[in-house]
Order: C-alpha cells, then sequence, then structure tokens
C-alpha cells in the first residue's frame, strides 16, 4: 500500500531555510516604498548637481545620500532579524549615550549649520551628525518598553507622572538646543504612543484644558524673536520686512513651474526656478519642479502608504509593546511628513524637519531605515514560535 503525504506533512518534513525564513518574513512592501523614495532623492540630488540648479549641491552631496541609503538599508536588515523585545531591554546601553551625546551639542563639539537657528549638530572631527535623529529612535524604544511595562497602571498618578518626565527629558533637550521642530515630533510621537496605550480621558481633559496656557508660556518665554516673526508672516503673508518669506515663496514658485507634468529632471538650469538650499528641507520643491504635479502627488501617496503600513502592522502585532513601538515609528514618519509638506506649501513655518526617506541628510536617511528595522522586526516576530535570534 502506498503511503501518501499532505502539504502539511511535507512541510513538517522538510525544514525551510533561515535564509528562506528572513525572505519570507521581511515587509517587503514596506522596503519598497522606502526603496522608491530613496531612489529618487538620490536622482533629484544628482540632477541638481548636473543641471547646477543650486551653488550647496555638488557631487558628494547624492554620493553621500547614496552611502546613507546602504548603511541604512544594512542597518534595516539586521535589526528586522533580531527580536524586538531583545533591542528594547537594551535600552540602558544606547539611551545614556545618545543622551550623552545630544548634551554635547551645548559644549564647543556642538555645530550650528550655516542658516539654521538651532546648535543640533555634532562635529567629532572625523564626522559631523545630528544626535537627536538617534535620540528619536531610543525615545520610541525605551518608551514603548515603559509604557509595556506599566500598562495596567499607567493611569496612576505616580506611573503618569514618571511617563512625563520620560517624554519631557528629550524634548526638553532639543528645545534647549533651539530645535523645535524636532521638539514638535517628540510631543507627537509621546501623544501618540500614550493614546495607544489607552490614557485616562481625565488626562486627556486636562491636557486640553492647559493648551492655552502653554501656547502662552511658549510665546513669551520659549520661542525667539525670528521663531515668531516666522509665525506672524504666516499669518499676514506680505509684511516682511526681514523677507523671511523669501525661501518658501521661492519654493512655491518652483511648485508652480512644474505644472502638471513637470519640467524634467534634466532640462538645463534656465528651466528651474532657483530655491536656496533646495536639497535639504525643500526637496519636495524639486520634486514638483521637475516631475510636476503628478510626481508630487505619487511621492505623498508613496509616503502615506508608508505610513498606513507601519500602522497596520503595529495593529496586527502579537503583543501591546510591537503596537506601541509600530505607534511611535509611525508618529514619527506622519510627523515629518506633515510639517515638511506644509512648510513648503507655506501652511506652517519653516521648522527645519526634513522629508523620511527624500531628502538630503545622512544622519536622518540611517535613522529612517533604523526606524524601519524596528517596524519589519515587530512584522517579522509576529508568530511567537518565530525568532531568528
Amino acid at each position: 500500500m502506498t503511503r501518501t503525504y499532505t502539504p502539511s506533512r511535507r512541510r513538517k518534513q522538510k525544514k525551510e531555510s533561515p535564509l528562506l525564513l528572513y525572505w519570507r518574513r521581511l515587509d517587503k512592501s514596506l522596503i519598497l516604498a522606502a526603496l522608491l523614495c530613496s531612489g529618487l532623492s538620490i536622482l533629484l540630488l544628482y540632477s541638481i548637481w548636473q543641471n547646477n540648479i543650486s551653488d550647496a549641491v555638488n557631487a558628494s552631496q547624492y554620493r553621500t545620500q547614496l552611502f546613507s541609503c546602504l548603511l541604512g538599508m544594512i542597518s534595516m536588515g539586521v535589526l528586522a532579524v533580531v527580536d524586538y523585545h531583545k533591542i528594547a531591554r537594551l535600552w540602558y546601553l544606547y539611551a545614556p549615550v545618545v543622551l550623552l551625546l545630544t548634551i554635547l551639542t551645548f559644549t564647543p563639539l556642538g555645530h550650528k549649520r550655516a542658516g539654521a537657528d538651532d546648535q543640533a549638530w555634532l562635529n567629532l572631527g572625523f564626522i559631523m551628525f545630528q544626535p537627536s535623529e538617534v535620540l528619536k529612535l531610543a525615545f520610541i524604544l525605551s518608551f514603548a518598553l515603559h509604557l509595556a511595562k506599566v500598562e495596567e497602571n499607567m493611569n496612576h498618578p505616580l506611573h503618569m507622572l514618571l511617563l512625563i518626565i520620560h517624554g519631557a527629558v528629550p524634548m526638553g533637550l532639543v528645545a534647549l538646543q533651539g530645535d523645535y521642530g524636532t521638539a514638535i515630533v517628540f510631543a507627537v510621537v509621546f501623544i501618540a504612543m500614550l493614546f495607544a496605550a489607552k490614557i485616562s480621558w481625565k488626562y486627556i481633559l486636562g491636557f486640553l484644558i492647559a493648551i492655552p496656557a502653554a501656547l502662552v508660556v511658549a510665546w513669551n518665554f520659549v520661542l525667539g524673536d525670528i521663531h515668531k516673526k516666522r509665525i506672524l508672516v504666516l499669518l499676514h503673508p506680505g509684511t516682511d520686512p526681514e523677507n523671511l518669506e523669501y525661501q518658501q515663496d521661492r519654493g512655491l514658485a518652483a511648485l508652480s513651474n512644474g505644472k502638471i507634468f513637470g519640467v524634467g529632471l534634466f532640462s538645463g538650469k534656465d528651466s528651474y526656478v532657483y530655491v536656496p538650499e533646495i536639497h535639504n528641507d525643500f526637496l519636495f520643491v524639486q520634486v514638483g519642479q521637475a516631475l510636476g504635479f503628478v510626481g508630487a502627488t505619487t511621492v505623498i501617496l508613496v509616503l502615506a502608504f508608508l505610513c498606513l503600513k507601519i500602522l497596520y502592522n503595529g495593529f496586527h502585532s502579537r503583543d501591546k509593546m510591537g503596537m506601541l513601538l509600530c505607534t511611535g515609528v509611525f508618529a514619527l514618519l506622519f510627523s515629518h511628513c506633515v510639517m515638511n509638506i506644509g512648510m513648503v506649501l507655506k501652511v506652517m513655518p519653516v521648522i527645519g524637519v526634513p522629508l523620511p526617506f527624500i531628502s538630503a541628510g545622512g544622519t536622518a536617511t540611517v535613522s529612517m531605515y533604523i526606524a524601519l528595522g524596528l517596524v519589519i522586526s515587530v512584522y517579522g516576530h509576529n508568530e511567537k514560535k518565530y525568532q531568528v535570534y
């Protein structure tokens, strides 16, 4: 008598190779969306250099972006293998180091980039980077672990106080640097993760009541004159004796120049509207100028897919910590996208927040890929039986 084998029995007999298992557990759609944005970023920087659109862009800009993407992809691939619980539990190793590096920006090692309002960069001689980008990741990991540990009692006043301190420390440090854009990002991540952890409505009500007083304090005692003027200019356009609107006005002109399908990536310098520092936080302007409304809309849709897919992975996580971690990364990307595009469209002040996977910037690019690696770790370790490391 011939013995028959069911598909399930054959799967049991044939053990899946670790490499195949690793590939099967990757969130390939998420990775593809990020790679599309990074590929476009490198192409845009290359075209800006080739067309000599900006004196601030040379060959090193797109090469640095390419190297940062490769380094970020490697970091993402490694983190995707490791269980996110183990990464979070090692907070005592990386969180103090990142906090120390952030504090060092207040010393002579701190660097203020040309045209920037904040001293948020660290110059170590052999490398220059922005510690606050890494601090965002350390905060999301440590805060997700903190919330997961106090899940049952998080609304107890003492636990809530400790959670508030946990969020206030990194937020306060970057605010002292003068980097109010990043401070807002921290606030959005902090609030989103608290909501995901089911904070009591009593605290929500207290927070809403405190908002007007907090805005008054921020306006009178926190914001500098330059930041106040940027906000006032948005409320009263055209009343700008110091020409603070120049960057945003040039950006809008460049977007308008692109029309529906854009002027193309390699149309010559005379085809483009000049925008200062277009390669950094205003690279989305070049998307609209070179690829038109169609290209800009496509980029927004890809970024929206990234954000929603991260949130979807969080909702389908096998535990609370995975859900909180994905919520934090979602809030990080979403706030960056909204503030950057809002800044370009002149509905928000210029606050120096890069567009994820698009804007030039080594530290920001690598950190975003690391954030994706954490989300993919949640996605890949969704089954308790699966654990590569």
